[in-house]
């Protein structure tokens, strides 16, 4: 993630929960030094190694911050991921913020690779969906790539995705995907949803960059991705989850789009722990 933007995020995260200070650290150290370690306590993948190193570096500029872990290491339960050493207080008031971040994020990390080994497919990709945190979209789907995924869209100004309630508003496919090509810029690709093979069809007779068989069995995706010309790229979605992905595998569909990648984790166990020094 680019360092400017980042640095947005993580000034505006810790001026929520900042407030006008801190009201423990700042009244209990005075001037105190400490050695802190940042470690895994469950198995893993990790991400957020940046997250570490400006999080700390906004709390003061002397802490000094060793990260032994790098975005996309496999973490197992008791390892050390960075170490810290500097004042105490601003240390400790940037504790909740970071870790919070980094065990959201190797937690999707964690996910997403999970998701990757059960479908076993070299061609089909993972991917995640815009179902995400509210200000964290950035930070997740960058963990979606450290976990082997890639990403969608990541909003609704970087690409046309035409769904049901789309074409019923303008009567058909071929009307929704004529209409948005003539607005479009030629950097933007149009996806079209489809639940049908008559509706494949359309969308292929009316161009699209990319068609998503929406909540279709395994069977119905390998018959519409051989139906669909290699010059469009396919995406199955909807209903798909661990236990069901592996079905999947050998379909032939070049993305499979999985929302619980974002949407449904829980934090990876990572703590701190500090020694005066």
């Amino acid at each position: 993630m680019e360092r400017f933007q980042l640095r947005q995020m993580l000034e505006s995260f810790f001026a929520e929960d900042i407030g006008s200070g801190d009201q423990t650290s700042s009244l209990i150290f005075n001037g105190e030094y400490c050695e802190a370690s940042i470690l895994s306590k469950a198995d893993g993948i990790f991400a957020g190694g940046n997250i570490i190193k400006e999080g700390f570096r906004l709390m003061s500029e002397d802490i000094n911050v060793d990260i032994q872990k790098r975005d996309g290491d496999s973490l197992a339960k008791g390892e050390i991921i960075a170490v810290m050493k500097g004042p105490a207080a601003p240390l400790l008031t940037g504790e909740r913020i970071v870790l919070n971040l980094i065990q959201r994020m190797s937690a999707i990390a964690t996910q997403t690779r999970k998701a990757i080994m059960l479908l076993n497919d070299d061609h089909t990709r993972i991917c995640d969906t815009r179902k995400t945190t509210p200000g964290l979209r950035a930070l997740e789907k960058y963990a979606v790539r450290v976990g082997g995924g890639y990403n969608h869209r990541f909003g609704l100004y970087d690409g046309i995705m035409i769904k049901d309630n789309h074409i019923a508003a303008c009567g058909s496919i071929k009307e929704a995907v004529k209409r948005a090509r003539a607005g479009a810029g030629h950097m933007i690709r149009i996806e079209v949803e489809i639940e049908s093979e008559e509706q494949l069809l359309e969308a292929i007779e009316a161009q699209a960059d990319v068609i998503m068989f929406d909540n279709r069995t395994p069977e119905e995706v390998k018959h519409f991705a051989a139906l669909t010309p290699s010059t469009i790229i396919t995406e199955a979605s909807g209903g798909i989850n661990y236990s069901t992905l592996h079905e999947y595998r050998g379909t032939g569909v070049d993305y499979i789009s999985l929302g619980f990648l974002t949407h449904s984790v829980h934090n990876l166990d990572i703590s701190m722990n500090v020694e005066l020094r």
